[in-house]
């Protein structure tokens, strides 16, 4: 088993890098996926690809008011945008102000939403989520360049460049009422996935280099939202996920009955509401608080049972699980209703992973104090999720509340992130991997080892964990363990596709099924689907490239 070399980060981060990479390079050849399956993913990138130029970007399943484009206050509505209102029967606009970070712009002020402007193709990930998502497009793209698709790869990257320098970050997602939070950050891995696509010679075009230097800057402009007073976890040197706004999210306009049966199961678990749930007589004051304005907020009109309804506290825990894209999940409390109090594992992993990375391309950028200044970032991030996140007793990585000072007790297949993103020595990894049987399947790894009833947890698994999980074990050099799951994964990939024709969102990992009862929230499965379409090539494939 190889260790990371963490001792030597500061003095050798490219080294590092290459090890990491060269780790893969042994990895025996795997069989192909089957033809049609591969036919099904070629075709459906393009039945997935999007822009502003097509009608059918604008449809959002998710309102019901009409859609409209929005473009930043900066940039001018064109002859060609102006074109598309006959067109596609849509309004465009300017945004109200000029947007220097997520947050700056309340979204509840706008009078109605739509779809945010993007200057190059993308791809959805499939059904109601038809717009570019932050973290789904990592995999997206991974896929796109296991494919060969490499224009269409670099294309989501730079959107993301666009967003982060015209609506203040990488969002949730291209659509207004995802101005207030990001995702998961991995803008660095799909930045160096593109630029080390075919090889790492040391001779790089000129053009090549100064796309890197653009979106190095983009980056680093991303990373800043991260360590910003609102997204650091107290005290503790680690980072949390947080949304800018109050209240129901409006994308739950589609679900009404969402918040309600969340409020019916606290009112069934009363030694479980906390500070969750309020009890008002008062109906005109609860809804027209910041907590929930009525008239700012169809959600929150029914987002009540009686007396009871869902308190400020709950609303900010629920917008943050949003952005973790854990949505929705026990890990962070009932329903998620503390994520805003919690340091999680995942979140600081993918920064330390993505510090990491921006000091390679301070590197190949020839900026050499800042290539230092982000290896000593990395390093202190690492130091700090070793004394907060790690539990040698039961050799696990775990969330951390750091409002009450204690670790978490809850199992997620996200207590596996680290080893993806570097940050366990030799016998860190050796626990982690004693723990892995808690969550491995009949068909794959699943997200908790607990069943809420809820998509993020047991018996649910979902690609991009699964593959995180896959390639953390191949840097580790636990290769027989990372070729099992990878086999159980797209065999029932493949086993379902032969019956449905189709790839889904999300899998039962205990059945081998696409059969998935929810309890609450996003009970469908939809069908497409970028991450799962990506992670399926990477897993048959096992590229070393994208290592």
């Amino acid at each position: 088993m190889t260790r990371l070399g963490h001792d030597v980060l500061c003095i050798s981060i490219i080294a590092t890098a290459f090890a990491l990479q060269s780790l893969a390079q042994d990895m025996p050849s795997r069989p192909a996926p089957k033809t049609e399956i591969r036919d099904y993913i070629r075709s459906t990138w393009n039945g997935l690809t999007r822009s502003t130029e097509m009608c059918q970007a604008f449809r959002d399943s998710k309102l019901s008011e009409p859609s409209s484009l929005f473009l930043p206050a900066e940039l001018p509505i064109t002859p060609e945008l102006r074109a598309l209102e006959q067109r596609c029967g849509i309004k465009v606009l300017h945004l109200p102000k000029q947007i220097k970070m997520i947050g700056d712009l309340k979204v509840a002020s706008l009078q109605n939403h739509g779809l945010l402007f993007l200057p190059h193709p993308y791809v959805v990930p499939g059904g109601r989520f038809n717009e570019m998502y932050g973290w789904d497009s990592y995999f997206i793209e991974l896929g796109l360049l296991a494919d060969g698709r490499k224009d269409l790869a670099k294309d989501l990257v730079n959107n993301f460049i666009f967003e982060v320098e015209h609506y203040g970050g990488v969002l949730n997602a291209n659509r207004t009422y995802y101005l207030s939070r990001s995702q998961p950050p991995f803008l660095t891995s799909m930045i160096l996935a593109w630029f080390d696509d075919g090889g790492n010679s040391a001779e790089r075009a000129k053009g090549d280099l100064a796309w890197l230097d653009e979106a190095y800057a983009a980056a680093v402009k991303s990373h800043a939202l991260w360590t910003m007073p609102a997204h650091r976890a107290g005290s503790t040197g680690l980072a949390r996920y947080f949304d800018f706004e109050n209240g129901p999210v409006p994308e739950m306009s589609d679900d009404d009955a969402y918040y309600q049966k969340v409020v019916q199961w606290f009112i069934d678990h009363p030694e479980q509401r906390g500070n969750l749930l309020v009890s008002s007589t008062n109906a005109v004051d609860m809804r027209t608080t910041e907590h929930c304005d009525a008239r700012l907020s169809l959600v929150c009109s029914k987002a009540h049972i009686g007396q009871y309804w869902l308190s400020t506290e709950f609303f900010k825990g629920d917008r943050a699980d949003r952005e973790s894209g854990f949505d929705t999940t026990f890990r962070f409390g009932p329903y998620a209703g503390y994520t805003h109090q919690l340091a999680p594992v995942c979140l600081n992993s993918l920064l330390y992973r993505y510090e990491i990375d921006l000091a390679r391309i301070a590197h190949l950028l020839g900026k050499e104090k800042e290539t230092a200044f982000w290896s000593r970032t990395a390093e202190r991030r690492r130091a700090a999720i070793n004394r907060f996140l790690w539990n040698p007793r039961s050799g696990l990585y775990v969330d951390y509340d750091f409002v009450h000072g204690r670790q978490s007790d809850y199992l997620s297949i996200a207590s596996f992130y680290p080893l993806w993103a570097g940050i366990p020595d030799a016998q860190q990894a050796d626990d982690l991997l004693q723990n892995l049987s808690r969550l491995d399947r009949a068909h794959g790894l699943s997200s908790s080892n607990f069943d809420s009833g809820l998509q993020w947890d047991d018996p649910f698994g979902w690609a991009p964990c699964n593959w995180l999980v896959v390639d953390g074990l191949i840097r580790y050099g636990y290769r027989n363990q990372a070729e099992s799951i990878s086999d159980k994964f797209t065999t029932m990939v493949e086993t379902n596709y032969e019956r449905e024709g189709t790839i889904r969102e999300k899998y039962d990992v205990v059945s081998g099924t696409t059969t998935i009862s929810v309890q609450n929230g996003y009970s469908a499965n939809v069908e497409g689907f970028g991450w799962t379409n990506g992670v399926y090539l990477l897993m048959k494939d096992l590229d070393p490239r994208h290592f």
